[in-house]
C-alpha cells in the first residue's frame, strides 16, 4: 500500500477504534432506525384515520346533508380539523416541529428518541394521510356498492373491503415515504438526540477529523437507502405479477 492509503487506514483506526468511538455510530444508527420505524407506525395510524374521515366526508356529504342530523355536522367538523392539521404540518418545517415538541410540548422529558418519534410521526402522518386518501379515491365505486349489497354500512365497507385494497395499492409509495423519513431524521440532533448524524458530528468533534466520520455517515445512509430502494423495487414487481 502507498503512503496515502496507509495514512488513511491509520486515521480510520484512530477515529473509530480508539476509545471504541465506532459504538457512537452504532448507537446513533439504532436510534435512527427506532425513530424512523416508530414515526412511520404513528404516521400510518394518523394517516388512516384522517384519510377515512376526509374521504367519508367527500363521498357522503351530499347524502348526509339531505338526510340532516348531527352526523353531517360532526363529520364536517372533523374534516375541518383534519384540513387544518394538514395545512399546518405540511406548511411548516419539520425541524421547527421537532423543536416545538422537545422544548415546548415535552419540555419535562429527556427521552429524545420518544420525542423524535412523536414529532416525525406527526409530520409523516400528514403526508401518509394524503397517500392513503389518494389510494382510497382510486378504488372503484363498484367496491363500495358491493359492500352495500352485502349489507355493510359505509364504515364496515371501508374497513372490510376498501382499506385492505388501498394498502396494496399504496404500499410502494408508503415504503418510499419510509425512505424519505429515514433521511429526514438526520435533523434530530438539533434537540440533542443521538441519531446517526449527531454521532458522526460527536466523533468528528472529539478527533478534530471531519472527513472520515462524516463520509462514513453519508455512506451508511446511502447503503441503507439503496437496500430499501431495492426492496421497494422487488415489492413493486411482485405486486405487478399478482395483478396479472
Amino acid at each position: 500500500m502507498n503512503t496515502f492509503t496507509l495514512s488513511l487506514v491509520e486515521d480510520f483506526k484512530f477515529v473509530f477504534f480508539e476509545d471504541n468511538r465506532y459504538m457512537k455510530l452504532v448507537d446513533g444508527f439504532l436510534n435512527t432506525l427506532k425513530i424512523t420505524g416508530g414515526a412511520l407506525l404513528l404516521g400510518v395510524i394518523i394517516g388512516v384515520v384522517i384519510a377515512a374521515i376526509r374521504t367519508s366526508f367527500d363521498k357522503n356529504k351530499e347524502a348526509m346533508k339531505l338526510r340532516g342530523g348531527a352526523g353531517y355536522y360532526i363529520l364536517g367538523f372533523l374534516n375541518a380539523i383534519c384540513k387544518i392539521y394538514l395545512t399546518v404540518i405540511r406548511g411548516t418545517p419539520v425541524v421547527v416541529q421537532l423543536m416545538i415538541s422537545y422544548f415546548v410540548i415535552f419540555v419535562s422529558t429527556d427521552n429524545g428518541v420518544l420525542v423524535g418519534i412523536f414529532a416525525f410521526g406527526i409530520n409523516s402522518g400528514a403526508y401518509v394521510a394524503e397517500i392513503f386518501r389518494a389510494g382510497i379515491m382510486s378504488i372503484d365505486n363498484g367496491q363500495f356498492e358491493a359492500g352495500r349489497s352485502l349489507g355493510f354500512n359505509y364504515f364496515q365497507t371501508m374497513k372490510t373491503i376498501v382499506i385492505p385494497q388501498m394498502f396494496k395499492a399504496v404500499l410502494p409509495t408508503l415504503l418510499n415515504e419510509f425512505i424519505a423519513l429515514l433521511k429526514e431524521t438526520s435533523v434530530a440532533g438539533y434537540v440533542g438526540v443521538m441519531d446517526l448524524t449527531k454521532a458522526g458530528n460527536i466523533v468528528a468533534g472529539r478527533t478534530f477529523m471531519y472527513f472520515i466520520p462524516l463520509f462514513t455517515v453519508a455512506i451508511i445512509y446511502l447503503v441503507t437507502v439503496m437496500i430499501l430502494t431495492s426492496l421497494v423495487s422487488r415489492l413493486e414487481r411482485r405486486l405487478r405479477k399478482s395483478d396479472r
